[in-house]
């Protein structure tokens, strides 16, 4: 008899206020936490985009002021190695984007990854089915970054809904130079970002090289066109809008990164500096 109460709470499906404070206290106390898709009843899709709205506006309420976006498994070369099959997307703060300069402390992160990225500042906000050259007017400047991110499931093991849940597996966005585009611009930009090569050395050695076709078999503004459509099939997605820094996910490997590693991005045939980057 005195076991039953523990079972029923056992099997107690988590309502989502729950999950959330969960999450946050788990992200705040960096401490990994189960899959939430292990849990009973799951996690759909549509749910984890729900949580992901109410974590966002916890960190809003908290002083935390969302800025862009963050793309995630747009590189179809991983999809196997993470058990995932489509992009998913999350908020990005003034807290997790900052211009690179100085070193990163990868103690702020669990299991930390990086990830050379390009990423856009949005003109306007993009719409769903737009060719190439409406999509590029959309861009008011092109930059390269770091991505740094981590995963509160051990292992780097979960399902596509819990990296959604868990803050899109974000860290931190460290950026090199915005260039700004001009109209005449466009069209050499959307051949570039077609066919560039990216190359990440860490201290020194090759460490993985990738084409841009990697990201979703045309690039990353291919990319930004996805993401387009993905916010307006999402019920509780806040739409894009004018001046977003929106990241279009890792041109290589997620690559495992700890202190005492520099690491340098470069990329061929797109009119942008190398980036560089010192983890302690």
């Amino acid at each position: 008899m005195s076991q039953e109460p523990s079972r029923r709470q056992e099997n107690a499906v988590p309502d989502d206020a729950e999950l959330v404070d969960e999450l946050l206290r788990a992200r705040a106390a960096h401490r990994q936490i189960p899959l939430l898709t292990s849990r009973p009843g799951g996690l759909s899709m549509e749910r984890a985009y729900r949580l992901g709205a109410r974590i966002e506006a916890a960190r809003a309420q908290r002083g935390e002021r969302p800025v862009g976006r963050k793309i995630g498994f747009t590189n179809r070369t991983i999809w196997d190695e993470f058990n995932v099959s489509a992009p998913i997307f999350g908020p990005m703060y003034d807290s997790t984007v900052r211009p690179l300069g100085g070193s990163f402390a990868t103690a702020e992160l669990l299991e930390p990854r990086i990830e050379p990225e390009i990423a856009f500042r949005l003109a306007a906000a993009p719409k769903p089915g737009m060719a190439p050259d409406y999509l590029m007017a959309c861009v008011s400047g092109v930059c390269a970054g770091f991505e740094l991110v981590q995963s509160i499931f051990p292992g780097w093991k979960f399902d596509g809904p819990d990296t959604v849940a868990a803050f899109g597996l974000h860290g931190a966005f460290l950026h090199g130079p915005i260039k700004e585009i001009s109209a005449a611009d466009r069209t050499d930009w959307i051949a570039a970002l077609e066919g560039f090569e990216t190359t990440v050395h860490r201290n020194g050695a090759l460490a993985d090289e990738r084409h841009a076709r990697n990201v979703l078999g045309g690039g990353p503004l291919v990319a930004l066109g996805h993401l387009a459509e993905l916010v307006a099939r999402v019920p509780d997605a806040a739409p894009l809008k004018e001046g977003e820094i929106v990241t279009t996910g890792t041109l290589t490997r997620a690559l495992p990164a700890g202190p005492g590693e520099r690491w340098q991005a470069r990329f061929a045939g797109l009119p942008l500096e190398q980036i560089e980057i010192a983890l302690v």
